[in-house]
């Protein structure tokens, strides 16, 4: 009986193993799919407001947007309180939802090509793109920096653009609103309010 279970166990093994590997997510195959998702909703007849319900979805399950909002907010985000950074946290995704998707809708169909990944270290994967030129728009180079702490679920953490981050240009512009406003966190939860509701 011992030995049925045995052989079992080795034959069971190697399948698990296999298949705990094959759901790894090599980050620029991530990168190219989560452009290629986008690509199709773009280059869909459907009115803005669905394309951008339809970006949106994509970037919830592509974007570490709760690990973005963290980063822009800097170092305040040890001087609020709980209730203060769960209000952030709301007002944060609705901010960059809405932010993401009603620039990304104004594209046709973008065509971009993952050229390359490079792995800075056990979190954090370099994939560099290409964003062809058009009549319209010259070559861009775009780099996502991808979070591979776990390899079954990247997550996108920053674009940078030609060299310019993101992430660190939004986190510029908050402390901004901030330090305008004597360090007062809830100038900047107005100001997100307002860009949400307009």
């Amino acid at each position: 009986m011992f030995k049925k279970k045995l052989s079992l166990l080795l034959v069971i093994l190697p399948t698990l193993f296999f298949y705990k590997n094959s759901l790894s997510i090599e980050p620029s195959i991530f990168v190219q799919s989560t452009v290629n998702r986008a690509s199709q909703v773009l280059s869909t007849d459907i009115e803005k407001k669905e394309k951008m319900l339809k970006l949106q979805e994509i970037a919830k399950d592509t974007v570490d947007i709760k690990g973005i909002g963290m980063y822009t907010l800097g170092k305040y985000r040890k001087e609020i309180n709980d209730n203060q950074k769960e209000k952030y946290n709301e007002l944060f995704e609705k901010y960059f939802l809405k932010s993401f998707s009603s620039r990304l809708s104004e594209y046709s169909n973008p065509k971009i090509d993952v050229q390359s990944e490079e792995k800075i270290n056990e979190k954090y994967t370099i994939v560099t793109s290409l964003l062809q030129a058009t009549e319209k728009r010259p070559e861009v180079k775009i780099d996502w920096r991808i979070y591979t702490k776990n390899p079954d679920k990247p997550l996108i953490r920053d674009l940078i653009i030609e060299g310019l981050s993101l992430a660190r240009t939004q986190k510029e512009e908050f402390a901004s609103i901030i330090l305008s406003n004597d360090g007062n966190i809830n100038a900047l939860f107005s100001n997100l309010e307002n860009f949400i509701n307009n």
